[in-house]
């Protein structure tokens, strides 16, 4: 063709630039085993955490024995040890999860009613440098006769500059033939993790924020872009870091304990002090979108981690989809 082209009178075409082929993913491999009821998660061949989804004492999905890049674990151990751990809440704080204490009058943050694991929408898919899985739960009601509402969830588990991030995209919407799912107005509402105790706050842990507060009551109803929660643990400065979608219907505000809890939410404005009794509305025909980050970090020292650039970066990769 080549040869065709330069015997030609008329003047060649103009070249066209061939499109570069993406570049290869990298990073350390992310990969998961499965076994019944939990979804273990590795990184590098090293366990980073465990996706539970059918605990016969802890009704609803969660993350439990989450690792930091240095190895270091920064949730609190499940199953708890009482030599190493505080008990209160013990089956209500377990790892990273996402709960409600009210929707349509049922308490799923305490138990009272439960969140079903359906099934795997899209199998667990690992890879360099990232991973993720997509799950469908139902909301039953106190009964446990009836599903009132249905999730959609999204988990990406990415390798990042500053550690590893959980990205979390959930939908909710009615199920079957309930005509509205309300979301009520309490503390206990939202995204939630419960940080290793030695990195409690009472044993010498730091919550700060986005605003640059500092400690439980100081931070505890109030709004920020992020809110981040973290200690000394083995020589190493470790923590988790919460960051909402600010595309998300509404801010979130946080519910802070120096106990190791912190807690995104986005529904109970009465509750946290911010305003008028919320409720929010869900029709059949209609979805709920929540986006959250969470950050798990380690370094040599505080000052090793830049939350703030950290936070950036969580934007930028959450406009990019």
């Amino acid at each position: 063709v080549g040869l065709a082209f330069a015997a030609c009178s008329a003047p060649a075409p103009p070249a066209v630039e061939e499109e570069a082929a993406p570049a290869a993913a990298e990073g350390p491999e992310v990969s998961f085993t499965q076994e019944p009821n939990v979804l273990h998660i590795e990184i590098d061949g090293k366990p980073f955490a465990n996706y539970h989804y059918g605990d016969t004492k802890t009704t609803r999905p969660f993350f439990a024995n989450v690792k930091t890049p240095s190895g270091v674990q920064v949730t609190r151990n499940h199953p708890l040890d009482p030599e190493k751990d505080l008990t209160d809440h013990e089956t209500m704080h377990l790892g990273i999860w996402m709960s409600f204490g009210d929707i349509s009058g049922n308490d799923y943050w305490r138990l009272k009613a439960k969140t079903k694991h359906e099934r795997f929408v899209e199998a667990p898919k690992g890879g360099p440098g990232k991973g993720s899985f997509t799950v469908r739960n139902y909301y039953w009601n106190v009964e446990d006769t009836d599903r009132i509402a249905e999730e959609v969830a999204t988990y990406t588990i990415e390798v990042v500059d500053d550690g590893y991030v959980l990205l979390w995209d959930t939908t909710f919407s009615p199920y079957g033939e309930t005509e509205e799912i309300v979301f009520g107005d309490q503390e206990e509402f939202g995204l939630g993790i419960r940080t290793q105790t030695k990195i409690a706050e009472q044993f010498g842990g730091q919550i700060t924020d986005s605003e640059g507060r500092k400690g439980a009551d100081e931070i505890w109803s109030k709004s920020a872009d992020w809110i981040d929660y973290a200690g000394e643990l083995e020589g190493q400065w470790i923590g988790m870091t919460i960051m909402p979608d600010p595309e998300n219907f509404r801010p979130s505000w946080y519910h802070a304990r120096d106990y190791g809890l912190i807690v995104a939410n986005a529904f109970g404005r009465e509750a946290m002090q911010a305003g008028d009794k919320s409720e929010v509305p869900v029709k059949k025909g209609e979805t709920l979108r929540l986006r959250y980050g969470v950050l798990i970090h380690s370094a040599d020292a505080p000052e090793d981690i830049d939350l703030n650039a950290a936070y950036q970066k969580f934007l930028e990769r959450i406009g990019g989809e």
